[in-house]
């Protein structure tokens, strides 16, 4: 798909949308250039003042390969770094006499490239913030001494491990935890899965992790090396992703830290948060790196958190992902976890266009009681939840590696969750290969648990959507539980194919009333009697353009024909936008799971806040993603009171009437 997009130039492909499964990733890639990359770049382009890197992304005439990359690079001053998600056409220059960062485009070093008779298109790369999630630099801590269970892994840092198995040390609630003992005890404990950490890189000579660090699917982007070690800083600051690999794979009974949830399985590390700016290449570049050898993607950073930014993937970046999702892991599509995010109350994890991806996995974490942290972000885009800080005591996190082979009690935020899940889904993973990327996202709505989550101020309580399935806007589906998803896991039948319906659009902007509610309705037959029909939905867009007074007082709902209405949108107090606001923006629930979408779709605006508000919501397209045949229908059930009962029931039921 050629490509020539520069930051405020996206093409708009809405009306070759086409039926895709996992062999027709080129079209998915066209859907997603309209809903994701031209509504993240086209509002991106409109922020504060943009940052150049000295890294260019150079596309050349034909397929030349990298010795003939390389020395057209030399020949004009540049180095080549390399190959754009193993492209032979597509290239990552970089100018060593220019400055990291600057604040104008250098346009005689474009010029100079495409003046070069085999170069067809150069474009330098904007800089931007990513930042990792939950850091703490708290006290390292040696390893100490306690007593064990029999058959409890002999680790000394396991009594510690109050996600594996929640005794109720530290103020938690006993076996609020991921379960993980009853997919131990069915064998499954990761076996030939890599996770790759994709952050400031991977302590891998820590004597937790040496023996399961995949050292071919590793790799140093921002230093363009395979040794993706951490760099040192006196505060440890580079510390975050030898903490994230421990939680995945931390070797069992070896005497040293905690114990992995997947203490089997591998880990890759993935160098790229260390740098002063990232830039769409480095992002590029590490979601779409070994995609055969790895089979999930941990990240636990994304956009600033400070409740006012609204970002997310580039271009190259969301090729990256869709071709992951679609080609990675021979045809099986990679999974992709990222952390919701820890700007707390004041943020909504729908403005962070990682996060609310329809192709991650999008975690966010609770404490040992059940509460929600108090960084944890809301928002519909939630799939599950997972854990991170204790209740006594919020700086007793998750007990993991840390740097230099030591061990820590502190990690803690959604970054902690985020690796947690990757660890549940490499069981899965192991318990069967064949699963699908979508059937991890089907396992876990089918698997997680309410247990004991609950937001600690009222606010979010637990809803039944039409189908019988119980979410909640923090926590998503629940809790994952490793015992129940391997179990199921086992059983399972692949899910049919997947299809992307435009369910309708309203086109003229109507006024957003100071007080009181817009509401808009369209009715859909969501594609029926098309190639793209859509019956029982997985995820849901919102794609909506929108300015205001102040962009963070607003509101946005979506109700579903089923009833089911999800707070697209919540209230940050900390967005004083009044100039960008929303461009295509594509707002994403996962509430809706297994409904059926023909019907009226209902979108309600408003403004909340002390001080009145005006605005227009310029446009709405409604995008329905689902499956035109039932799922689940050759699995066995064993349990009449398990999720998977109750919504093959609700579709039967349908089906009947």
């Amino acid at each position: 798909m050629r490509d020539e997009t520069t930051c405020c130039l996206v093409r708009s492909t809405r009306n070759r949308q086409k039926a895709t499964t996992m062999e027709q990733w080129p079209s998915l890639s066209i859907l997603l250039s309209f809903l994701l990359i031209s509504a993240v770049i086209l509002s991106l382009c409109q922020a504060a003042p943009e940052v150049f890197t000295n890294s260019f992304y150079v596309r050349l005439n034909g397929e030349h390969g990298h010795d003939v990359a390389s020395r057209i690079a030399k020949r004009n001053g540049f180095e080549n770094l390399g190959p754009v998600m193993g492209s032979k056409s597509e290239f990552h220059f970089v100018h060593r006499g220019l400055n990291h960062a600057r604040t104008k485009r250098s346009v005689p070093h474009t010029r100079l490239l495409k003046a070069d008779p085999l170069i067809t298109s150069a474009i330098q790369q904007s800089g931007f913030r990513r930042v990792k999630r939950g850091f703490n630099p708290l006290k390292v801590e040696n390893l100490v001494d306690v007593p064990l269970s029999h058959n409890d892994p002999s680790d000394p840092y396991f009594p510690y491990q109050w996600y594996l198995k929640n005794t109720g040390q530290n103020g938690g609630k006993p076996k609020l935890d991921l379960n993980v003992e009853a997919a131990w005890a069915q064998g499954i404990t990761g076996k030939n899965v890599t996770t790759a950490i994709m952050d400031d890189g991977v302590d891998y000579m820590h004597p937790d992790l040496k023996f399961n660090y995949n050292a071919k699917a590793s790799y140093d982007f921002s230093s363009n090396d395979p040794y993706p070690y951490p760099r040192y800083t006196d505060d440890w600051f580079n510390s975050h992703g030898t903490r994230c690999a421990g939680e995945v794979a931390a070797a069992r009974d070896n005497g040293v830290c905690g114990v992995g949830v997947a203490y089997d399985s591998k880990v890759a590390g993935i160098r790229m948060l260390d740098q002063p700016y990232m830039t769409d290449l480095i992002e590029a570049n590490s979601m779409g790196h070994e995609p055969n050898l790895i089979d999930i993607y941990s990240a636990s950073w994304g956009p600033t958190d400070d409740g006012k930014t609204v970002d997310g993937p580039r271009n190259a970046t969301m090729r990256a992902i869709v071709r992951g999702v679609n080609e990675g892991r021979n045809g099986l599509g990679n999974i992709y976890v990222w952390a919701s995010g820890d700007g707390g109350e004041d943020d909504d994890c729908n403005c962070d266009g990682y996060a609310a991806s329809m192709w991650t996995v999008s975690i966010n974490s609770a404490i040992n009681d059940g509460q929600n942290a108090h960084y944890d972000e809301s928002c519909s885009s939630t799939l599950a939840s997972t854990f991170s800080n204790g209740a006594k005591d919020p700086n007793t996190g998750v007990a993991t590696t840390d740097l230099y082979g030591k061990c820590t009690r502190s990690h803690s935020g959604t970054s902690a969750a985020a690796p947690e899940a990757a660890g549940v889904f490499a069981l899965a993973l192991e318990a069967n290969p064949s699963l699908t990327w979508r059937d991890i996202q089907h396992l876990t709505v089918l698997t997680s648990k309410r247990n004991s989550l609950f937001d600690a101020k009222g606010r979010f309580h637990w809803t039944m959507n039409g189908v019988g399935l119980e979410f909640n806007h923090l926590f998503g589906f629940g809790v994952l539980d490793a015992g129940a998803m391997v179990a199921l896991s086992r059983e399972w039948k692949t899910v049919p194919a997947r299809y992307h319906c435009d369910g309708g659009s309203v086109k003229e902007a109507r006024r957003v009333p100071s007080r009181g509610t817009l509401v808009l309705t369209l009715d859909t037959k969501a594609c029926q009697g098309t190639d793209t029909e859509v019956n029982y939905l997985e995820h849901v867009q919102a794609v909506v353009t929108l300015n205001s007074t102040r962009r963070g007082d607003t509101n946005i709902y979506l109700t579903s024909p089923m009833g089911t209405r999800s707070m697209i949108l919540s209230r940050r107090p900390n967005d004083d936008d009044r100039h960008d606001g929303f461009v295509k923006w594509p707002f994403m629930t996962t509430h809706t799971w297994g409904e059926y979408p023909k019907g009226t779709w209902t979108l309600e605006v408003r403004f909340v806040g002390d001080v009145l508000q005006a605005g227009w919501l310029k446009e709405w397209t409604l995008m329905l993603h689902g499956t035109r045949d039932a799922p689940y229908v050759n699995l066995p059930v064993t349990d009449p009171h398990s999720k998977l009962a109750v919504v093959k029931k609700a579709h039967e039921d349908r089906k009947k009437a």
